[in-house]
């Protein structure tokens, strides 16, 4: 739909336009704060003008294709083909068809060579192009490392070029584009292949032998958006995102994070908490979940939660730690973070023999992993989620073996009554990722990842423990283009030929399809997963430079191989890693002195003050682009409008406090009102009726208007409690509504209409006991009277659809607007 809150206004002045795709649903994308941070930076740009594009679902994408319509942005609903830039954030190798998806409902080329001036300039960023090769072919440009400071200079360089004489020429651009760090321009290097069938890259003429990734020295504020796009809908993490670090040192040998965004760089207590104001603000967001690869590392943790705690405590606010080290947390920390609300408590043990996290750096004993979880438990939290990889080098059946001690171990401490599971264990198939230590190490095959998979579910799943796992074919897969060269897309153009499309959506995935795929292009995908790599063998991702020595890396296989464990740098000497030169790049620790919560105390925040209060019903309108807001949508949007505009709503008590707002019966989607109720408390102090009102429409989109405001008593009715008839206006571009029709239907003695309720089950109604009165004004207007009976209910389109004869298309087409209850 585009038109969020905080969403850039369409009509900026714009020279060069950038579409920013991430290649999965909304609901995925939004998530993303990466490309949040482009959209900030971009749009901050004088004459740079962003927009998103998200991966339409099969059933959009077949819609598109069917009626001939481009994908299109959600600001401006521009084709894709008509940007200047089209931007794609790879996160995950299985996204790659997706690519093409787009591309191909955009009617852009996928090959960077068959695309000439006409067509925009496809680049790409994000993690999994630490390794771009497999997909180096379909890009003109690729950003490596973090994109704020290169991302920022490319559109400067297109502006530039501007000035200098009109549209900037395509081979001048990428020609630039190759002296900014970070950015590869992958037409500028041959792939040559030796009898062993290993690629090397050779440079063209002027290209740069090695493409050295961006490092952001620090992070700024300024960097991080303070008011983020608000979505619609109800995205994965639909909560305020702060990154609080980037970085990881803790040196896990098989991690590519921890290796690729060192050094370990924090933003300050006093930065976080400014982010957290502005954002929240600006949001209105109940949930603030602080990120980083190791939250419980962060310096000022203590500190920095005792503060939120006691800013946002009394304020509903709840705050999470989504990613910590079993030992990080002491049992003062674990008190503030369950203090508002209880989130989710999740620790990644990954092996479960101490001889194994020895061989891959996982710095954590059992004694840590027990006394975290004896902690959460005690705390109250009911469950705890536990994750581990089989197929770790060097890995043996006893390490199995006792991974499933190490369980049932962990399973005794919990056993709360009532509930089944104490603990979620989930297990992923290892996969080698460039530029570790386990790069050059093989993969284990699919059959025998089902047969250890299939083991563990026998011994696991059980009273107290939940067990999942990944599908080893998904993990093959990402094993493939991981570690895979140029070849592969031709794989990937096959695939996708064959139908291949979220494919890290279960119910999507075809791996038959893949396997097929592979035969037509001729591709030995063993050559990629199962064979150890020798140390001194060209990789195809030697191009590029993580910042991090080959030399350190081999070091640190061989220290797997002995069971050695390497610190983490933080806490002492410096490991010669080789990302830091300790001038730009260096560490960037933000320490607020001796913690707080030290010894197990937590900071209590002050008691609220008693408050009076007052019920208040509002009517608003919800017509326009906001008739297609499903009820849950709309609640949120009213909510967080609230939030935004300083209206002091009151909670519920208890585990999960809640706002007090009652809702009438909810609108089919589609379906439009000039006069929709919510009845909620809010304190004395609100403040004027006519202020609040005016507040509140300040803060809602396009279609949403409150459009009264009036105090009722406590004995008032609930919203709806007082319909008796409901009178709807109806018009449409085409001819539909047929006197005749509907004079037959006042003649009739009983109409029926057949519908499913929400078990499935057949339900029949007699629309003669529901319609009132129906007035056929002319043949593209009327109007519909209805009688809201208990148990007696259907929607007014199924209504006319019967009376009228009208298929399901067409029916669609009509817009129905609730015009007054009465």
């Amino acid at each position: 739909m585009g038109g969020e809150i905080n969403a850039v206004r369409p009509d900026k002045p714009c020279r060069a336009s950038f579409a920013l795709c991430f290649p999965d649903l909304y609901e995925v994308g939004t998530a993303h704060f990466g490309q949040q941070i482009l959209y900030h930076l971009l749009n901050q740009m004088d004459g740079i003008l962003a927009e998103r594009v998200f991966a339409p679902a099969l059933d959009m994408a077949r819609q598109l294709k069917a009626t001939g319509l481009p994908l299109f942005s959600l600001e401006t609903k521009r084709p894709l083909g008509d940007f200047d830039v089209v931007g794609f954030s790879l996160l995950y190798e299985l996204n790659y068809t997706n690519v093409l998806l787009m591309m191909d409902l955009s009617g852009i080329p996928f090959y960077a060579t068959q695309r000439d001036e006409s067509y925009p300039l496809v680049i790409a960023g994000g993690p999994c192009m630490f390794n771009p090769e497999p997909v180096a072919d379909f890009f003109d440009a690729i950003v490596v490392g973090d994109g704020e400071e290169a991302v920022v200079e490319m559109a400067e360089a297109m502006i530039s070029l501007q000035r200098e004489g009109g549209k900037p020429d395509k081979k001048e651009l990428l020609k630039r584009w190759s002296t900014i760090k970070g950015v590869y321009i992958p037409q500028l290097y041959d792939a040559r292949y030796d009898d062993n069938g290993l690629q090397h890259l050779v440079p063209k003429e002027g290209a740069p032998e090695r493409v050295e990734r961006a490092v952001l020295s620090c992070l700024r504020s300024v960097d991080f958006p303070d008011e983020p796009v608000l979505p619609f809908g109800k995205p994965i993490h639909d909560r305020l995102r702060l990154e609080i670090a980037r970085g990881c040192s803790r040196g896990c040998r098989f991690c590519q994070a921890g290796m690729i965004y060192r050094p370990v760089r924090e933003r300050s207590v006093e930065a976080v908490l400014a982010l957290a104001e502005a954002a929240l603000k600006a949001t209105g967001y109940e949930d603030l979940s602080l990120l980083s690869l190791s939250t419980g590392d962060y310096s000022g943790l203590n500190c920095l939660m005792e503060q939120l705690v006691n800013r946002y405590g009394g304020k509903n606010i709840s705050i999470s730690v989504p990613s910590f080290r079993a030992g990080s947390l002491n049992p003062g920390a674990m008190k503030l973070i369950q203090s508002v609300r209880k989130t989710g408590f999740t620790i990644a043990p990954e092996a479960g023999s101490q001889r194994l996290r020895d061989v891959i750096n996982k710095n954590v004993t059992e004694e840590e992993i027990t006394k975290t979880i004896q902690d959460a438990f005690g705390l109250g939290w009911n469950l705890v989620k536990l994750y581990f990889m089989i197929g770790l080098p060097t890995e043996t059946e006893q390490d199995v073996e006792e991974m499933i001690s190490l369980v049932r171990r962990l399973s005794r401490l919990g056993g709360r009554p009532g509930r089944k599971e104490n603990l979620h264990v989930s297990v992923a198939t290892f996969v080698p990722k460039a530029h570790t230590p386990f790069q050059w190490e093989r993969q284990i095959p699919i059959e025998k990842a089902k047969e250890t998979l299939f083991f563990l579910n026998k011994k696991l799943n059980g009273r107290q423990i939940g067990f999942k796992w990944q599908n080893p074919e998904v993990s093959f897969l990402e094993g493939v283009f991981a570690r895979g060269d140029r070849r592969l897309s031709k794989l990937i153009k096959a695939a996708y030929d064959k139908g291949c499309r979220f494919d890290g959506w279960t119910d999507c995935f075809a791996f038959k399809n893949w396997m097929a795929a592979a035969e037509e292009a001729a591709i030995n995908l063993d050559f990629y997963t199962r064979r150890v790599r020798d140390v001194g063998e060209p990789l195809p991702w030697d191009l590029v430079s993580s910042g991090i020595s080959r030399e350190f890396l081999i070091k640190e296989r061989s220290r797997a191989y002995n069971q050695e464990r390497t610190p983490d740098c933080r806490d002492g000497i410096c490991n010669q890693c080789g990302i830091c030169d300790f001038a730009a790049i260096a560490p960037r620790l933000n320490r607020p002195g001796k913690d707080s919560l030290e010894g197990g105390s937590f900071f209590q925040t002050d008691s609220k003050k008693p408050e009076t209060r007052r019920k208040m019903e509002l009517v608003y309108s919800k017509t326009g682009p906001a008739r297609f807001f499903g009820h849950l949508e709309l609640m949120n949007i009213l909510i967080r409008a609230m939030n935004r505009a300083g209206i002091p709503v009151v909670y519920s008590q208890g585990f999960h406090p809640m706002p007090r707002i009652a809702f009438p019966e909810p609108l089919p989607v589609g379906l439009e009102s000039e006069g929709e109720t919510l009845v909620m408390t809010v304190t004395d102090d609100a403040g004027p009726m006519e202020h609040l009102q005016a507040e509140l429409n300040r803060q809602l989109p396009e279609g949403i208007r409150i459009k009264a405001c009036r105090l009722i008593s406590d004995a008032g009715r609930k919203p709806g409690s007082e319909k008796k008839k409901i009178l709807y206006g109806m018009d449409c571009t085409k001819a539909v509504f047929d006197n005749e029709k509907a004079t037959l239907f006042s003649l009739s003695g009983r109409v029926l209409l057949e519908k499913k309720n929400k078990d499935g089950l057949i339900k029949t109604v007699d629309l003669k006991e529901i319609v009132d009165r129906l007035t056929v004004i002319d043949s593209m207007h009327a109007q519909l009277e209805v009688n809201d009976l208990p148990g007696k209910k259907a929607r007014p389109a199924d209504i006319i659809g019967v009376i009228f004869g009208l298929d399901e298309v067409t029916v669609k087409k009509v817009r129905i607007v609730k015009v007054l209850t009465a």
